[in-house]
């Protein structure tokens, strides 16, 4: 779904911090002092009232700003703010910039994939944020004093940004818009195989360029970090991707394992076995807690086919659940295979109608 331009407001005053969960951002000025009002993540989500799942998405992200209480979190109505879409590299919706506490976008993730959304929260705000460090796609747009800052407190900023993310990319550009040939076929790559990573702008930041060629001793560029660790260059990384070790470093060093892959591949058959799946305590019968009576009694109440399966029949499952979903609770809702949510998402989505427009037409009692 593209953004289609208009005006954007430039004078509404900030919301005050304790007036919503997630703030109303209106303008760049808004969005600058969201960011700046603590010193860690700011998660903001650009989305449009006429289109569902980013109607669906904003519930969510409220769910997750009850939890994540060291995050800040914004929306941004981009039918009112298509500017401001426009300078986070936002040209569909919905889409979450993360922002450091100067406004500038460390990460983004497009799509309504509310596991990956609560993933890369929890990733992001674990990460420190240090004075004068980050910029585009994890920094790029590097203030600090570069004249004072002694070798070792460069060494300490270059530490914390390789460290920044799993899989880390120095590069000319950004993900978006690579500034060499170079540049561009590291994306490429790590984009063909579904990688998560994120990107340092050398171009934005003369202190990092010069004194990362010093401190992983390799003078060119892109430079892949893989656990915060230099794989290399260009070359290199081609070398691994011929013979697999690319992916299985990235798989290790993001904590992936071998056993897990078989109870994943189960419960991603489990969560398509219907298109509405609910993961509940007890059966459609019997349910054995109110939560996942009241989530059975709605579906039937607005007419709704589904499947269930029992969680405190299958210990493997009912854990394995919470990670692969990135959500603790239970019940869970799966349309189509992609996690709706809990009771409290379903009862908003009932009350606006979007739960019903969710289902497809062959889950749907005539």
């Amino acid at each position: 779904h593209r953004l289609n331009p208009h005006p954007c407001g430039r004078e509404r005053a900030f919301v005050p911090a304790m007036a919503a969960a997630v703030r109303e951002i209106s303008s760049q000025a808004d969005l600058e002092a969201l960011c700046g009002s603590h010193g860690g993540l700011s998660a903001v989500l650009l989305w449009a009232p006429w289109h569902p799942p980013s109607v669906h998405l904003n519930k969510v992200l409220e769910a997750i700003a009850g939890q994540e209480k060291s995050v800040r979190f914004g929306k941004i109505n981009t039918d009112v703010c298509p500017d401001i879409a426009t300078s986070l590299g936002a040209d569909q919706v919905p889409f979450v910039a993360f922002m450091d506490p100067r406004a500038r976008k460390i990460d983004g993730l497009a799509g309504a994939d509310p596991p990956k959304l609560v993933e890369k929260v929890k990733a992001l705000a674990s990460r420190p944020f240090e004075a004068g460090a980050s910029g585009s796609t994890a920094g790029g747009g590097g203030v600090g004093s570069a004249g004072q800052a002694g070798e070792s407190d460069l060494n300490t900023r270059l530490r914390g940004l390789v460290n920044f993310s799993p899989v880390m990319l120095f590069m000319k550009g950004s993900k978006s818009e690579p500034f060499c040939g170079f540049s561009r076929k590291a994306i490429d790559m790590l984009n063909k195989h579904d990688i998560e990573y994120s990107t340092f702008d050398i171009l934005q930041d003369q202190e990092v360029r010069e004194g990362l060629k010093d401190y992983s001793n390799w003078k060119t560029f892109p430079q892949l970090y893989i656990g915060g660790e230099l794989v290399g260059g260009l070359d290199i990384m081609k070398e691994m991707e011929e013979d697999g070790s690319l992916v299985e470093a990235i798989q290790s060093a993001a904590g992936g394992e071998e056993d897990a892959g078989d109870i994943n591949t189960r419960l991603k058959g489990l969560i398509n076995k219907a298109d509405v799946m609910l993961f509940m305590k007890g059966n459609k019968e019997e349910p054995h807690c109110g939560f996942s009576k009241k989530a059975v009694a709605m579906l039937q109440e607005h007419k709704i086919e589904f499947d269930t399966f029992d969680i405190l029949g299958d210990e493997d499952v009912r854990q394995g659940l919470k990670e692969y979903s990135n959500w603790k609770t239970f019940p869970q809702l799966y349309i189509k295979g992609e996690l709706v949510g809990g009771l409290d998402i379903m009862q908003e989505m009932a009350d606006d109608g979007s739960l019903q427009e969710a289902v497809p037409d062959t889950a749907r009692k005539t």
